[in-house]
């Protein structure tokens, strides 16, 4: 009787943590964005330019500032003897510089024509066409100025302070760990072994990032921790082995982000490594053409000692450093020719390797890129026209590949061919219902993929809708964060790449998801942090570096302990 008593017990309980899980994904990803609203640099201008002929203000709030007759110049200046993009007026730790970008008629600083970067003083006059500035302090701007939509309200209030939402994280994946400990099929306590390592590895990467590299703020890393953690948890009662080679990789991916963060603090180091990381990029996916293993239809893995490795994921990180550039340097015509001959490398490189999914989200990547940087829909607009044409080839030469177009929308058609995952992904997430029927108890785990291209599914099924949900609101909450931070970054490489970093994890999450669920073709990408995969959650890690980095916080002034008074 006690026995049964017992049974009973640890049922109810079980249940209960099942129906807390949602409710607590929920929180978590709440309270990660209320902390990353939490603090704001004040509302000012950096300085003021004010036009000596008028005496109007012009305040500079971003760290580098196009100056031209381009509308989409940061400082449209209305003067026909001005390029319509003239120079550019940026900030670094020494001061203030100003940079022709191939002008027609130059820039002057004091009468002097510039050579490269010129450093300006305050009260230097800077002319432009016909046009002149005084460089005046940011104080002197008397208007008022309307504050960014994403900081426009003091956010204090609610959100958790750094080791208090790590605690909810750890307790998360507790809970998840206790649910595998009483599964149908096993009950033994192997995944609270594997919860203690996770956890391990986390605390140690938050002490590490609050205490030896005073870094202010860790909501960007708690997020990527909460996701990293439940892909590692789902796979304890999958394939155990697979679980260990999750979490070794994510170490490797957390080494990776420390040391992009800091690669990265100097925007102008990063210039200066552009043309080697792209040979670098080259090289990478030229050997994986070569010694390429065919790995579910694709020809983008390589067998070193056993373990199988996906550099075109690693290429990624590197993609968006080739992208993004400090302004002077993005509006050279050399530096965008580079761009777009390197984009197409990489992307017909993957189409070679059959690698289709990852190289629309190259694409897509480029798209991005390309309109951030020059802001020109025509570009966009042909490239799109291209991707269509070669997409018509594809369909015509790969067969396998129209077969998944032919699929597509007609999933109980095929369910028993070509849309066999996507009929059982569509089953499972029924049968999870809003909370799912607990970690480790699912069906789905037993077709092919589920741990990496099914993986929504699989979380719908054993952690409910509500939590799968969550968790892509929660990688498309990145791209509205990115977006807002970028008027805040201290050079436009931080602003391109955190907002083309977000994007791809974005499109690759909507690839995913759509994918499984019949909304898309299924084109077998992985689902960032959660999807099985070392290769995968390694890049996903280097990509959020440039998102951290995008952040002014990350290389503010640290915390200074305050001194004691003297006795």
């Amino acid at each position: 009787m006690a026995r049964i008593n017992l049974q009973i017990f640890l049922d109810i309980a079980v249940v209960a943590l099942r129906a807390i899980l949602p409710i607590y994904a929920v929180v978590i990803v709440y309270q990660c964005f209320a902390a990353m609203r939490r603090h704001k640099r004040p509302e000012k201008p950096l300085v003021t330019l004010q036009i000596t002929d008028t005496n109007q203000q012009i305040p500079v709030l971003f760290w580098e500032n196009s100056i031209g007759r381009s509308k989409g110049s940061d400082i449209c200046v209305n003067d026909m003897a001005v390029s319509r993009n003239h120079c550019v007026l940026l900030r670094r730790q020494e001061g203030w510089y100003i940079s022709d970008i191939g002008s027609k008629s130059g820039t002057f600083v004091n009468g002097e024509k510039t050579r490269g970067r010129t450093q300006v003083l305050l009260n230097d006059e800077i002319t432009v066409g016909s046009t002149s500035f005084v460089l005046k302090r940011g104080d002197e701007y008397q208007e008022r100025l309307r504050p960014s939509w994403f900081f426009s309200k003091s956010s204090d209030k609610g959100s958790l302070q750094p080791y208090k939402l790590m605690i909810l994280i750890t307790f998360f994946h507790l809970f998840m760990a206790v649910e595998a400990c009483f599964t149908n099929e096993v009950t033994d306590f192997v995944p609270m072994q594997v919860f203690g390592l996770l956890e391990l590895v986390l605390w140690t990467f938050f002490f590490i990032s609050s205490y030896l590299f005073k870094r202010v703020n860790f909501e960007i890393e708690a997020l990527a921790s909460f996701l990293s953690g439940i892909g590692v948890m789902l796979l304890v009662r999958q394939e155990l082995r697979q679980a260990y080679v999750q979490l070794i990789a994510m170490i490797i991916g957390i080494v990776l982000f420390c040391f992009l963060v800091k690669f990265i603090e100097n925007p102008d180091r990063v210039n200066s490594w552009r043309m080697a990381i792209m040979i670098g990029a080259v090289l990478l996916l030229a050997v994986n053409i070569v010694f390429g293993k065919v790995q579910y239809g694709a020809a983008n893995w390589i067998n070193i000692g056993g373990i199988s490795v996906q550099p075109s994921e690693f290429v990624k990180v590197a993609y968006i450093f080739v992208g993004s550039a400090a302004l002077d340097k993005l509006q050279t015509k050399r530096n965008f020719i580079e761009f777009i001959v390197f984009s197409a490398i990489c992307v017909g490189a993957l189409a070679l390797m059959g690698d289709f999914g990852t190289a629309l989200i190259f694409f897509s990547t480029f798209l991005l890129i390309a309109f951030m940087r020059s802001g020109d829909f025509k570009t966009v607009i042909l490239a799109i026209a291209s991707a269509a044409f070669a997409g018509t080839i594809v369909l015509k030469f790969k067969p396998y590949v129209a077969d998944r177009f032919k699929a597509w929308g007609h999933v109980w058609e095929y369910a028993q061919s070509t849309a066999y995952q996507q009929a059982r992904v569509l089953t499972y997430i029924a049968s999870g219902g809003l909370i799912g029927v607990g970690v480790g108890n699912g069906y789905l785990k037993y077709i092919a993929a589920s741990e990496s291209d099914l993986v929504f599914g699989l979380i719908s099924e054993e952690m409910g809708i509500i939590v799968s949900f969550t968790i892509a609101a929660a990688i498309g909450a990145l791209a509205f964060y990115s977006r807002a931070i970028t008027t805040r970054s201290r050079s436009t490489f931080y602003s391109i790449s955190a907002c083309c970093a977000a994007g791809l994890m974005v499109v690759q999450s909507a690839l995913n998801i759509f994918g499984a669920t019949d909304i898309l073709p299924l084109t077998g990408v992985t689902l960032p942090f959660v999807s099985a995969g070392g290769s995968s959650i390694i890049s996903c890690w280097g990509l959020i570096a440039f998102i951290k980095a995008a952040d002014e916080r990350t290389y503010a002034v640290k915390r200074l302990k305050p001194k004691k008074e003297d006795d």
